[in-house]
């Protein structure tokens, strides 16, 4: 039995690539290995199932999944956050720009309105989120007016005030007014003081800043599916959210605050590289592994990623592939370990997949199973629309 992602031993001893079929899924589902995710059945090459193949959920990982619309990316997302449900030890958190993962609530996962400390964005962040410049005037003075309030937070708990939160960043955490008034107490010019509050509004009108929001850790303290529904979300308000999640998910487990591994899968993933959110997605890329982080990253255009998404996934799964420039992405994965061209080898069909497993330096085709839960991710018809 295949598990993709786990070294070899015990629980994954070398086996020949079973093409026979199986149709007994209650034999497929006896086999279970421990600690594994259920992703599908290897394509066998007359197009029939194969032996199961399962994803290690015991280690941390860095994983991607590519595939044009409608060959099943974000499908594939949510079998995965399906199978970490299950999975003891893990808490599966989900971005979902798109608002296709609700379903995961039938399987005991909930879904949550997006809400983040103002202090969990850190003060030289501030004016790249709200479009300023950072070496300018009203960039600098939100800069110091955000770590002025973060830092005035802070003594007020040292004083004995109550704390919100646990882990680096508890503290009495600033809401966007009280950092409003440390722009309006500085010593500034009126226009550079104006122009902060008018970008200020702005961020507020984003409707995700809480200064009473509870830390992400408190999200996944049960290892039940979250869903972080970003549908409704502005871009820049996405990227805030998205950065404040992933930043506070590996502070929390170096702090020693949550006890499962946490699984940050994000669909969309190239929305969120190259603004606000990409040093703390690179931060988990890098570093992730050491505190027990995992992040999948899911996009139809894996051009758009950075070198560093491709280069540091340990697990690698696409979908068929058309657009020149996302090719050549996939090329650039090609391991020394390969033979062969990986274009070639990306296969047509929706569900069907390649799986590229650094652990086994193996690459197999494969197609994902169905999902328990519902998808939200087909495209609307007219057909349904007129009644048939």
């Amino acid at each position: 039995m295949e598990v993709l992602g786990r070294e070899r031993g015990i629980d994954n001893p070398p086996r020949k690539l079973a093409e026979a079929r199986l149709d007994d899924s209650e034999r497929i589902e006896s086999g279970r290995p421990p600690r594994a995710v259920r992703l599908g059945s290897f394509l066998a090459r007359d197009g029939s199932d194969g032996a199961p193949v399962w994803v290690d959920a015991d280690t941390p990982h860095a994983g991607v999944v590519f595939g044009k619309r409608g060959t099943g990316k974000s499908y594939t997302l949510g079998v995965l956050a399906e199978g970490l449900a299950a999975a003891p030890g893990v808490a599966p958190v989900i971005v979902d720009p798109m608002g296709v993962f609700t379903g995961v609530t039938n399987d005991g996962g909930r879904v949550v309105a997006p809400a983040v400390r103002p202090a969990a964005i850190p003060p030289s962040v501030w004016p790249d989120l709200v479009g300023l410049d950072p070496t300018s005037g009203p960039g600098s003075l939100l800069w110091r007016s955000v770590a002025d309030a973060v830092s005035d937070g802070a003594d007020a708990v040292d004083d004995g005030a109550d704390a919100v939160g646990d882990g680096p960043d508890a503290g009495r955490c600033p809401s966007l007014e009280a950092i409003g008034a440390r722009v309006a107490a500085a010593d500034a010019p009126d226009r550079t003081r104006r122009a902060v509050r008018n970008h200020l509004q702005l961020a507020a009108s984003w409707g995700v800043f809480d200064a009473e929001a509870p830390p992400v850790s408190t999200l996944v303290c049960d290892g039940n599916p979250v869903v972080i529904d970003l549908a409704d979300v502005s871009e820049q308000a996405a990227g805030a959210v998205v950065r404040a999640v992933a930043r506070e998910l590996y502070e929390a487990r170096l702090a020693g605050v949550i006890a499962q591994l946490p699984w940050l899968l994000v669909d969309e993933a190239h929305a969120f590289f190259g603004g606000v959110a990409d040093a703390a997605l690179r931060t988990l890329l890098t570093r992730g592994r050491a505190p027990g982080v995992s992040l999948v990253c899911a996009t139809q255009r894996p051009s758009a990623l950075p070198d560093v998404a491709v280069s540091q996934a340990d697990l690698l799964i696409a979908h068929r592939l058309t657009a020149g420039p996302d090719i050549d992405a996939l090329a650039a994965a090609e391991a020394t370990y390969l033979t062969g061209d990986l274009a070639a080898r990306l296969p047509s069909g929706t569900g069907e997949a390649l799986v590229v497993d650094d652990a086994s330096e193996t690459a197999h085709l494969v197609r994902v199973r169905e999902r328990r839960t519902p998808h939200g991710g087909g495209s609307p018809r007219a057909s349904d629309a007129a009644g048939g």
